[in-house]
C-alpha cells in the first residue's frame, strides 16, 4: 500500500500532466477536450488540497 508522499507525489505529477495537456487544449481550442481534463484537474486539485498541497507554486491554470 503507498504511503502518504507517495500518493502525493503520484497526484503532483498528475497534476502537472493534466495541466500541461489543458494548455495544449486552449491554445488549439480544442473546448471539448479542455472541459473534460478540467474535471480531472479539479479532481486533483481537490486531492492535493486535502492531502495538505500548496498548489500556489504549481498551479498554472488557476481555475
Amino acid at each position: 500500500m503507498p504511503n502518504a508522499a507517495e500518493i502525493i507525489k503520484e497526484a503532483i505529477t498528475e497534476f502537472q500532466r493534466i495541466q500541461a495537456h489543458m494548455k495544449n487544449a486552449r491554445e488549439e481550442n480544442a473546448t471539448k477536450t479542455y472541459e473534460g481534463l478540467k474535471k480531472d484537474y479539479r479532481s486533483l486539485k481537490a486531492l492535493l488540497n486535502s492531502l495538505g498541497v500548496n498548489l500556489t507554486d504549481i498551479d498554472e491554470i488557476n481555475e
